[in-house]
């Protein structure tokens, strides 16, 4: 049974090496190479599948005729898509004879689109998941073969729920991989009128509105933080980058975005609704620090606003 890989990240990883580790020939892998202006903190697909015998190709585009026929000339069975970052056009998945298949970061329908981690950590969701689903012309739209759910603990971090999904995605793929050779494998429909769609993530999104309530802050923070660009607000004309914080549930002594006396645990700031003690932050261009050691060494006192 051959299968083309299309492939990125950990999970890119982890999805050939449970095609090797369930029989499948896996002749081709197609990756991306990495950006130097991204934090790369995932490992090397292109280095795992070379050290396996298979051949690595970095397209531009999946558009492209040639990347099409070299897809064509591995002669696959299936294809399989994980953490793969551009679109396959369906000249590309009709290829596979045997289906073309989609390793997604969230519990399908929910959740269709780019950054999935990110948004549901930003939006206080308490349970993800990773889908394997059939790929279509839409995205994350196709049949749904099997997903595993996991929580959402309320200090993860990007970094911490990758961890759960890689885990997750092993499990999804140790039951579905044995079924799709055998032609057995479930597929349903999604409905996708009861879920949900995201696009990208940009910088500028990680600005925090001190309109908001606290808690709502706190979750923008902690699904942008390391290694993403940050959550971030505004001080002496710097992005002031806060890297984690803490909601707390009292009355807000001032309107929002005024920071409030520190009680040596990090600048406390108000907020729509409560306060949002910086635990980590950084003035851009500068260190990062513990809260209280940057309070103390710039200067950010009581009556100071921030975001203007």
């Amino acid at each position: 049974m051959r299968a083309v890989v299309l492939g990125y990240h950990t999970l890119g990883c982890l999805g050939f090496e449970a095609l090797l580790r369930h029989g499948f020939e896996v002749p081709l892998v197609l990756t991306h190479r990495d950006n130097p202006h991204e934090e790369i903190w995932w490992r090397s697909l292109a280095d795992v599948a070379s050290a396996s015998g298979s051949r690595v190709a970095t397209p531009e585009s999946m558009k492209d005729p040639a990347a099409a026929e070299l897809v064509a000339s591995a002669r696959p069975d299936f294809l399989f898509s994980f953490y793969f970052r551009f679109m396959i056009p369906p000249p590309v998945l009709d290829l596979a004879p045997r289906g073309a298949l989609n390793l997604h970061g969230s519990l399908l329908p929910r959740y269709r689109g780019r950054a999935p981690v990110n948004w549901v950590l930003v939006n206080g969701e308490t349970e993800t998941g990773v889908s394997l689903h059939y790929m279509v012309a839409k995205p994350d739209a196709g049949d749904l073969v099997d997903q595993e759910a996991v929580p959402i603990a309320f200090d993860d971090t990007p970094l911490k729920l990758y961890a759960k999904l890689e885990e997750a995605a092993v499990k999804v793929l140790d039951r579905s991989l044995p079924l799709l050779r055998e032609g057995r494998a479930p597929r349903r429909a999604l409905d996708l009128t009861a879920g949900s769609y995201f696009g990208g993530r940009k910088p500028e999104d990680g600005r925090l509105d001190w309109a908001r309530p606290a808690r709502d802050l706190f979750f923008l923070v902690r699904g942008v933080t390391h290694p993403y660009p940050g959550a971030f607000t505004v001080w002496k004309g710097k992005k002031l980058f806060v890297w984690w914080a803490e909601p707390l549930g009292d009355q807000a002594a001032g309107p929002p975005g005024a920071v409030l006396n520190d009680d040596r645990g990090g600048p406390r700031v108000a907020t729509g609704d409560g306060t949002l003690r910086l635990l980590k932050v950084q003035l851009e261009g500068e260190p990062e620090l513990d809260g209280a050691a940057f309070a103390a060494r710039y200067g950010l006192k009581p009556g100071v606003s921030l975001g203007i």
